[in-house]
């Protein structure tokens, strides 16, 4: 109890800063309330605050960041996987394994860290902030490369929104195939339903539910780089450990994954703890803003950005690439 006393202010400052951040997310959709929480901390990083919020300020950026991921499972229905179909998947395998690569290979010319490369790569691949999120703890990133990716993935979900349905008509799209590739190649759930929509309600539809459907693959990308990174720590450590590393958040995620498809939770249960769990994403992001210098992040911002481009690019053009030869 007096450890948890000792977070609160911190908490609570986190708090004070999610809650207009929240509120302009619904405002301004296409930018959303994870980027203007992380946007907010920033400015407030320059105040010079007192030790006393830093104890919670902590605690909010690791643990209520990793309990958020656990609630957005509740948006999860397992049953979509099989809704869209294996021409999906079989899409999806090829967008995620290109937009890797392209972090990995465009990460190391450009000479980016590999915290900050798969963070990229994964905010890219899969979903955006949620996936950053989730992923962040994994590998132990800073703050720093949290706002890094943060920024870069906001860039490139607001061109998106706008550019998709313009090119869609362009290229003379029917609704099915820029439902996949908005599905596939945009990166937030946000921008997805902007764009989807743009184009049309039958393209929306299906956009949404690749995307929900392409968010699950944080669970086995997760797990993957958690037994990557334990295996690095088992070079380095005598008093390694796989319990200390090993993602426990994401067997919450998948189990309230498993109670929202087979257990009958009301909607409005199940729609509040995801809200709760977006919120409390909102928060985390306005400490990891709160630990990050702004003159640094502008300094060294130009990689990041042209690396979020490479996976951007690399990724709109394999889900079109993919859908005109392969299926």
């Amino acid at each position: 109890m007096k450890t948890m006393i000792g977070k609160l202010p911190g908490i609570g400052l986190a708090l004070l800063i999610a809650l207009p951040a929240w509120f302009l997310g619904k405002v301004f959709p296409v930018v959303g309330s994870p980027v203007l929480g992380i946007l907010l901390g920033m400015v407030l990083a320059f105040w010079k605050r007192p030790i006393i919020f830093e104890e919670g300020i902590k605690f909010t950026s690791k643990k209520i960041l990793q309990y958020a991921i656990i609630l957005l499972g509740f948006e999860m229905n397992l049953f979509n996987v099989f809704q869209v179909g294996g021409q999906t998947l079989v899409l999806m395998a090829f967008t995620l394994t290109a937009a890797f690569a392209a972090a990995l290979v465009g990460g190391r010319l450009l000479g980016l860290s590999g915290n900050t490369k798969i963070l990229i790569g994964v905010g890219s691949a899969i979903c955006g902030g949620s996936a950053i999120a989730a992923t962040a703890p994994v590998i132990k990133a800073s703050d720093e490369e949290v706002a890094h990716s943060i920024s870069t993935i906001f860039l490139f979900n607001v061109m998106a929104a706008f550019l998709f349905p313009l090119i869609g008509h362009a290229l003379g799209m029917d609704d099915h195939t820029f439902g996949l590739w908005a599905g596939t190649a945009v990166n937030d759930t946000s921008s997805v339903v902007a764009a989807g929509y743009s184009f049309s309600d039958a393209a929306g539809n299906l956009a949404v539910v690749v995307k929900l459907t392409r968010t699950l693959m944080i669970i086995p990308i997760t797990l993957a780089l958690a037994l990557l990174t334990s295996r690095k720590e088992a070079g380095e450590k005598s008093d390694y450990s796989l319990a200390k590393i090993f993602p426990w958040f994401v067997l919450g995620f998948i189990a309230a994954s498993m109670l929202r498809t087979f257990f009958p939770i009301p909607e409005m249960v199940s729609s509040a703890l995801v809200r709760l769990g977006k919120f409390m994403i909102v928060m985390a992001m306005a400490c990891i803003g709160l630990n990050t210098n702004l003159i640094k992040l502008l300094q060294k911002g130009v990689k990041p950005i042209l690396l979020g481009l490479i996976c951007w690019v690399t990724l709109s053009l394999t889900s079109l690439a993919v859908q005109y030869t392969i299926l």
